[in-house]
């Protein structure tokens, strides 16, 4: 028996022990809102002028009803497997689409955008939607919020419902190592510094307008996505070290913002979710796990297919069992790892539920 088919039980059974602990409610939180980018967003950059698209095949196609609704993966995102667990029957809209309205606006609302990140200069080049901008529109949400519910309920609503922000890896892997006039001119150090301070003033004004449980992930092993091995692992078998040295040090950074902001909010719930740890662990000793390739995405080539660009409905060769792979193109993890991502979620934020 392997590692996951003995943890996911385990993750089930004691969030079976909150639900009995006194909540009366279906989910043990009321609304899930998120924030951040392509591993987070569930089809909002569907209604942007960007590449960075993920509303056609094969994306989705181990989805509800094989369908590509703009989440990059053969499937559900970690996010996804999380509300699931939490008791969620729906999945929160992507804010943009039609979904995003009237009753479904009770169960929260995804604000995230592929291409977007700490970095807003980098998120307008890409056409994503900034975390400025996401924060507005959540601000927005609110006020629609208030029509639908009432505003005791609303108010009840946002100051209980779970926050999650995935953001960072694309700040480092499509803009910081590609672009000249960022590394020339800035330290991965100093990169490092001026992307936890955009983390810790996004905290600050989320918390400014209502959210007091908070989740965010860490960066994952940056240097053992396959696109960044293909483009600077060429003297290195495995992960690039250097680079996953650069997440680990970010991620220090991360946490020590994190305690600082804690330091000055009594009621707020903030916890760092470390990914890191776990997609790595899964990469190195992939057969515990029930996977084969952890080098190679699923979608055609798997060394730099990402986005439009190159995973796309005539992208040949692409894989017929995206189980048996840890990332679904060449930096996105698989169905199959997002589950294994989504219990360590829910491990490290019971705090937060």
């Amino acid at each position: 028996m392997d590692f996951y088919s003995i943890r996911r039980p385990l993750v089930l059974i004691l969030v079976c022990a909150l639900a009995n602990g006194g909540y009366a409610q279906d989910t043990l939180v009321p609304a899930i809102i998120s924030f951040g980018d392509s591993a987070v967003d569930v089809g909002n950059n569907n209604y942007r002028a960007t590449l960075f698209k993920a509303n056609y095949p094969p994306y989705g196609r181990d989805f509800t009803n094989h369908e590509a609704t703009g989440r990059f993966c053969n499937g559900k995102l970690a996010t996804d497997f999380t509300a699931e667990t939490l008791g969620f029957k729906k999945y929160p809209a992507a804010y943009l689409s039609s979904e995003a309205s009237g009753k479904n606006l009770l169960i929260g609302a995804n604000f995230a955008s592929a291409a977007a990140g700490y970095d807003e200069k980098a998120s307008v080049l890409n056409h994503a939607i900034p975390l400025s901008e996401q924060l507005e529109l959540f601000k927005e949400y609110k006020t629609k919020l208030a029509k639908v519910a009432g505003q005791k309920k609303a108010d009840s609503i946002i100051k209980d419902a779970l926050y999650l922000l995935g953001a960072g890896s694309g700040d480092f892997v499509q803009n910081y190592y590609i672009n000249p006039l960022v590394n020339k001119v800035y330290t991965v150090d100093q990169y490092s510094n001026f992307l936890v301070s955009s983390f810790t003033s996004f905290i600050q004004n989320l918390y400014g307008a209502g959210a007091r449980k908070i989740g965010v992930t860490s960066l994952p092993p940056l240097g053992c996505l396959p696109e960044v091995i293909t483009l600077f692992g060429h003297h290195e078998k495995g992960c690039v070290t250097r680079i996953n040295s650069d997440a680990q040090s970010f991620n220090k950074k991360l946490n020590a913002a994190a305690a600082s902001i804690l330091k000055q909010h009594s009621d707020l719930r903030l916890v760092i979710f470390d990914i890191f740890k776990p997609l790595y662990d899964v990469i190195k000793s992939p057969s515990q796990y029930g996977f084969v390739e952890t080098r190679r995405g699923c979608c055609g080539t798997g060394t730099v297919e990402l986005t439009t660009v190159l995973c796309n409905p005539h992208t040949p060769g692409t894989c017929s069992n995206a189980t048996q792979y840890v990332f679904f193109d060449a930096v996105h993890p698989t169905d199959a790892a997002n589950r294994i991502i989504a219990d360590e979620l829910i491990v490290q934020g019971l705090s937060l539920i």
